[in-house]
């Protein structure tokens, strides 16, 4: 039997609680803070929908709609609002008082209200400003809620209609749509959807964020912000998000053109104000790279007339301010100044008593790399064929050792594919460390707590904690082994990522954040810090001795994390591939039988054995394929203790940041 309901006007004063309502003994579903959103739709849409009442003791109870019926009550109380009094009449349906299916009637209404499909909200979002013509600031007032949360649902609303399909199909997941956002451009994003998914394989959120990294530069990096003025100005495209900090400046080699004109300015800068022979800029400083290159130091000199009196009176000064800073009533700001002064004055006295000679200038330069969101100055820098042409004539045809020239066949790695190594190297080592939560959450604790609070040079340059994913680009990237990036990947799908959410306040993710278990709280911090690796080949405990004992913990054997493909050996030449076979890995005969195949026949022997190493191998050919990459990926265990001592780590005065 089908039951009809007559409508029936109702003044919310003549309005109570019914107690078969099913939320009656849920009281925190009524808390002022749980309607916010509901108390801001009526009061600027009105009642959408009407109340079911029934008759009880003269009053109109209310059997389903209490949630509306309290958000009416907060409209009454909120003097704000107007046009809403204990008098205002509002549409209702009359339940007869002889029914006996009250409380059915009330929970089929609450069940029956499936909540929203995230991507129909979104969509729903978009709809309302593309059509309506409502504003963000519009529908947050309808909804009660904040205009950068509403821009937060628009944003995932505008991504691609094809994209938002297959994530509707589960051929996605929302965690990966939503990835797509980070690029404003539908026409980009189609783009970067077609390459990842080309070959059918899995697509995951993290390949979808690499993948959109190079098709530009977000405003609020670093480096987007240190640029935007002269790359608009240079007539640069920008992709304009709703969310300003999440626009997009999409000529990546323009931005990287400029920062690199910008780094070198202030190093051509340097080279003229402390007279070296040279300046140079690169984006990334490689501490490993530049381990080749030799450093000098200004050397104590006699200082004339003028520059002795200076010394005297500046030496006056420090006594005076030394006096001043010993009391104890001091302010910190009035502390702070006299410290800032004394800094200044004790470094223009060094510069007046030190200089560097005449010989090292004339081989010595600078280079600005961009370290820390600003500039940074690595002054008084050997070029290595400086430094080796001072030692015995590099340049002559007589090898200064008397040894031989270099065999033709030796392995060596081009600038080009020793930086890509850098990167494969770099995203392994991101996944074992979002492989191993706990020691990784101790490693970031520590470098936080340390640069807090030592002096000196921070204990690392391997991380950055600095909350921003670390850039790194690859000539080949789409051909690369993805070992790394599924175990990132797992690894955060595995994250518990409830607390964040665009739609609720910062003060409410972050005590959803804090109500987390400490494993999953480890694991989060895990794939931060994962994220923020530095690419670098294997460390050198004279250098990085933190970083150099964390990788043999967590990466003993790199190729748990990377495995040696085709990409790679196609950028070797064929004698390389051939030592490799026959000296490396102990298949001489192989090496021999190859020797007359083309190099596109080596390169698909060596791409197969190392995908599957063949059945036909012995044990010591079997552990060499398994244990083989190039020398310096591999994370540097015992050897290293027989290497040669390292060049000195570079003295914190050498390096001179900058404001950016």
């Amino acid at each position: 039997m089908t039951a009809s309901f007559k409508p029936v006007s109702v003044a919310i004063g003549d309005l109570t609680a019914h107690p078969a309502n099913v939320r009656s003994n849920a009281p925190e579903t009524y808390d002022p803070e749980n309607i916010a959103h509901l108390k801001a739709s009526i009061a600027v849409l009105g009642l959408l929908q009407p109340l079911l009442v029934q008759k009880l003791d003269g009053k109109y109870a209310v059997l389903a709609g209490g949630r509306r019926h309290a958000a009416l009550k907060e409209l009454i109380a909120d003097k704000a609002s107007k046009g809403f009094t204990a008098k205002t009449k509002v549409d209702c349906r009359l339940v007869p008082e002889e029914s006996d299916a009250t409380t059915a009637l009330s929970l089929a209404e609450n069940i029956t209200q499936a909540p929203m499909n995230a991507i129909d909200e979104f969509e729903a979002f978009a709809r309302m400003m593309e059509v309506d013509g409502q504003t963000p600031e519009t529908i947050a007032k309808t909804f009660g809620t904040t205009v950068a949360a509403v821009k937060g649902r628009l944003r995932y609303g505008l991504i691609h209609a094809d994209i938002r399909a297959v994530a509707r199909a589960k051929t996605i997941t929302l965690d990966t749509m939503k990835a797509f956002a980070e690029h404003p451009s539908q026409e980009v994003q189609k783009e970067v959807y077609e390459a990842l998914t080309k070959e059918d394989s899995y697509l995951q959120a993290y390949s979808v964020r690499q993948a959109l990294k190079s098709r530009g530069v977000q405003v609020s990096d670093d480096i987007g912000a240190f640029v935007r003025a002269d790359y608009e100005a240079r007539g640069g495209a920008v992709a304009a998000d709703l969310l300003e900090e999440h626009s997009v400046l999409e000529d990546a080699a323009l931005v990287e053109t400029i920062l690199l004109e910008k780094l070198g300015a202030a190093a051509e800068e340097a080279r003229i104000k402390l007279g070296f022979a040279w300046a140079d800029a690169m984006v990334r400083y490689d501490y490993a790279t530049m381990a080749d290159y030799g450093r000098v130091y200004p050397g104590p000199i006699e200082p004339d007339e003028a520059a002795q009196k200076r010394i005297d009176e500046i030496t006056a000064e420090l006594e005076k301010l030394q006096l001043e800073m010993e009391d104890e009533g001091l302010e910190d700001g009035a502390y702070n100044a006299l410290y800032e002064r004394v800094d200044a004055l004790e470094e223009e006295a060094r510069d007046l008593q030190e200089a560097y000679s005449a010989e090292d200038l004339a081989r010595s330069g600078v280079i600005a790399s961009w370290q820390g969101g600003q500039i940074t100055l690595h002054v008084g820098l050997v070029r290595p064929e400086d430094t080796v042409k001072e030692e015995g004539a590099r340049g002559s045809s007589a090898s200064p050792t008397g040894e031989e020239a270099p065999d033709p066949d030796e392995i060596t790695y081009p600038a080009s594919l020793a930086e890509d190594l850098k990167t494969e190297r770099a995203m392994a080592l991101g996944a074992a460390m979002a492989l191993h939560p706990e020691a990784t959450l101790d490693l970031t604790l520590f470098k936080l707590v340390s640069d807090v609070l030592a002096s000196g040079m921070s204990v690392t340059q391997a991380i950055k904690i600095d909350a921003r994913k670390e850039y790194r680009s690859h000539a080949k990237m789409d051909e690369i082994d993805e070992t790394s990036l599924e175990q990132v990947a797992a690894a955060h799908d595995a994250l518990d990522l409830s607390w964040l959410d665009d739609a609720r306040a910062p003060a409410d993710q972050f005590a959803a954040f804090r109500a987390l278990e400490a494993g999953e709280k480890a694991k989060l911090v895990a794939y931060a810090t994962a994220s923020t690796t530095q690419s670098c080949f294997a460390r050198d405990r004279q250098r990085d001795s933190l970083m150099h004992a964390f990788e043999i913990e967590i990466m003993p054997d790199i190729r748990a994390h990377w495995t040696p493909n085709a990409a790679l050996f196609n950028r070797f030449k064929k004698a390389w591939l051939l030592k490799i076979l026959g000296e490396d890995l102990g298949l001489a005969q192989e090496a021999v039988t190859l020797a007359s195949s083309s190099k596109k026949e080596i390169v698909a022997f060596c791409d197969k054995l190392f995908a599957e190493p063949f059945a036909t191998l012995t044990d010591a050919q079997r552990a060499a394929v398994a244990a083989w990459c190039p020398p310096m990926m591999q994370t540097n265990g015992v050897a290293s203790d027989e290497a040669e001592p390292a060049a000195e780590t570079p003295e914190p005065d050498s390096e001179v940041p900058q404001a950016a």
